[in-house]
């Protein structure tokens, strides 16, 4: 499966199904199955409502360098200014104009994360 690393806490909100689009500065012409991993990367402890919501209250509460979702990368659309999401889902990226936009829908949190080892761009993981 198709897989993309994240950085936290935005792994966790597409997890949870706050998060539906993610934000890129690259497009890819891949559609189809994709899993959200969550880098290893110490987290940004932004959103701290949305999560405390979920009960993550720290972000040591996040997981880093599993695989925490699977979902569908259905359409990628380029960012104008006429284009943007309304909140919070604009608070969740990067909506400069020029950058992609990549909607996902069918969000499955997995149970039990997976460890994996992510990567730059697309890559292969094995679930």
């Amino acid at each position: 499966m198709k897989a993309i690393t994240l950085t936290q806490p935005w792994a966790t909100l597409i997890a949870i199904g706050a998060k539906q689009i993610e934000t890129r500065s690259w497009r890819t012409f891949y559609r189809g199955p994709l899993a959200i991993h969550a880098g290893k990367t110490l987290p940004a402890w932004q959103f701290r409502s949305v999560l405390e919501a979920y009960g993550i209250h720290s972000f040591m509460d996040l997981p880093l360098g599993v695989v925490v979702a699977t979902c569908t990368l259905v359409r990628i659309v380029r960012i104008y200014p006429d284009n943007t999401p309304p909140k919070p889902e604009f608070y969740y990226g990067d909506y400069t104009p020029g950058r992609w936009a990549w909607y996902l829908s069918d969000v499955k949190p997995l149970a039990v994360p997976v460890p994996a080892r992510g990567s730059l761009g697309l890559w292969e993981v094995n679930l």
